[in-house]
């Protein structure tokens, strides 16, 4: 009988402490909110930053002239370099802070514009002509390496700072407003672009919006100092290494969908690096017209997010996964289909919008859903690693394709090369997302009625919540 109201003692003195590590004090939660704030701002100057720079990396590797093979191939190395060096970073979170391992990384990323912006002079005064593929590549790789850097520490940080029960609405609420950034940037910056072309100056036109890229890169930085970090306890057993994780990937969910999202990367890289090379080399379309294409995917995809976000926290990201999947193959089977810049503009780029929107938002919170805190670093690295491995051999099929593919029958070698991808997204669909499951408890899918719910009750009030928020840019920049 003594032995038993000692168990039950030490077991409620076990509960107790499980609770008081839990439960957040007021001033954490205030520090949180804050956090989130802070956050959104940082995120309106990174997102500035990467509308003038990143936006431009692939038109300005056309304009010196690389080859479309090599442009193909960015995408190739980007897609192994990146995620490698996450593989490297994940394991800083032992010994330094998440906050500095970020703002470390931001710093030198930003720095990384300057040589780029060097590689543009020398082009313009014709010095080192032969060797600027090579200057381009390598520094274009050491900006990728740099601001990977940062990602296992970043993902970690904002899944403490985030609470689970509105994670889906907070995110779709911060890539509204960074979406809307996106578009009016890059947009003026395709402007900018048009007019030094035809003053014959479109190379200083690049160097000056990597400029740009910096300054607001740095301005990112600055806010990340203010940002509040959340401890991080990290147990003795979280770490598993990349085999181990390969090896019980096929059996646990979070293992299956990292499988499923790297062979739909392999698939949908064989034709993305290419979308730019078509649109400026194949259709010689103007910057404006060739960012209104690419604009106009992310402008429907920022005003549908916060449905797509709604719609995943009452009925799961695994729900959002299954419908946006069976989109994404259509994507680049919809661009052979016609060459009128009207139709490239409403009908691709919008149907991307809606699967993308929805896609990334949910896969991004279904890592977090199926991952425990301290192993999150960790976890996003390695799918970010498989992820990149698929990018970087389906990105290097596709640069191999247009390089060396003859044309078959009346096809040019690019068309083939998306309909090769669309075909490939639609088997990978078919064969993973059966394999796939929500680990969350949601409300019932019910079809039809919950479709009805969230565009005929849902629209009209998010439409305006969205409004509001766009609005209130203004405020989260000034406010300091």
């Amino acid at each position: 009988m003594n032995n038993t109201m000692k168990k039950k003692r030490i077991k409620k003195r076990k509960t107790k402490k499980i609770q008081s590590e839990t439960e957040e004090t007021p001033r954490i939660k205030e520090l949180k909110h804050k956090a989130r704030r802070v956050s959104i701002k940082e995120g309106i100057f990174a997102t500035a930053g990467f509308a003038f720079g990143n936006h431009y990396l692939s038109p300005f590797a056309i304009a010196i002239n690389l080859s479309n093979s090599l442009i193909a191939l960015m995408s190739s190395i980007g897609g192994i370099l990146g995620p490698l060096s996450q593989l490297f970073s994940s394991r800083l979170i032992e010994k330094y802070s998440r906050k500095k391992i970020v703002l470390n990384a931001v710093f030198w990323e930003s720095m990384m514009w300057i040589p780029l912006i060097i590689v543009g002079f020398l082009f313009y005064k014709g010095l080192l002509v032969n060797i600027i593929p090579l200057f381009f590549l390598l520094f274009f790789s050491l900006h990728l390496i740099i601001s990977n850097i940062s990602g296992p520490a970043w993902f970690s940080w904002m899944g403490d700072i985030v609470d689970e029960e509105y994670r889906g609405r907070w995110f779709a609420k911060r890539n509204l407003i960074h979406g809307t950034i996106s578009i009016v940037f890059a947009l003026g910056a395709a402007f900018f672009l048009d007019y030094f072309k035809k003053i014959g100056l479109t190379i200083f036109g690049f160097m000056i919006l990597f400029f740009f890229a910096f300054i607001f890169r740095m301005m990112s930085w600055n806010c990340f100092k203010k940002q509040y970090e959340p401890k991080i306890k990290l147990k003795k057993d979280y770490y598993f290494s990349f085999f181990d994780f390969l090896f019980k990937a096929p059996k646990n969910n979070f293992g299956k969908f990292t499988l499923y999202r790297s062979m739909l990367s392999f698939a949908q890289s064989i034709a993305a690096p290419l979308f730019a090379v078509y649109i400026l080399r194949y259709l010689n379309f103007s910057y404006i017209i060739y960012m209104t294409i690419v604009m106009t995917s992310s402008f429907f995809s920022i005003f549908l997010i916060e449905l797509w976000g709604k719609f995943a926290d009452n009925y799961g990201n695994y729900r959002t996964i299954v419908i946006t999947s069976f989109f994404i193959p259509l994507i680049p089977i919809l661009w052979t289909l016609s060459k009128s810049p009207v139709y490239l503009i409403l009908v691709p780029s919008i149907i991307g919008g809606l699967a993308w929107a929805g896609f990334n938002l949910a896969a991004g919170n279904f890592v977090y859903d199926n991952v425990s805190q301290e192993k999150r670093g960790i976890a996003i690295s390695y799918y970010n690693l498989l992820v990149g491995i698929g990018t970087f051999l389906g990105a290097g099929l596709g640069a191999l394709l247009i390089k060396y593919l003859p044309q078959i029958f009346s096809l040019k070698p690019i068309i083939f090369i998306f309909l090769l991808s669309g075909v490939m997204r639609m088997l990978v669909v078919m064969i993973w997302i059966p394999h796939l499951k929500e680990v969350r408890k949601t409300h019932r899918f019910s079809g039809r009625m919950a479709f009805k719910n969230i565009i005929l009750k849902q629209a009209k009030p998010t439409l305006i919540e969205e409004a509001h928020q766009i609005m209130s840019i203004k405020k989260y920049i000034s406010k300091p």
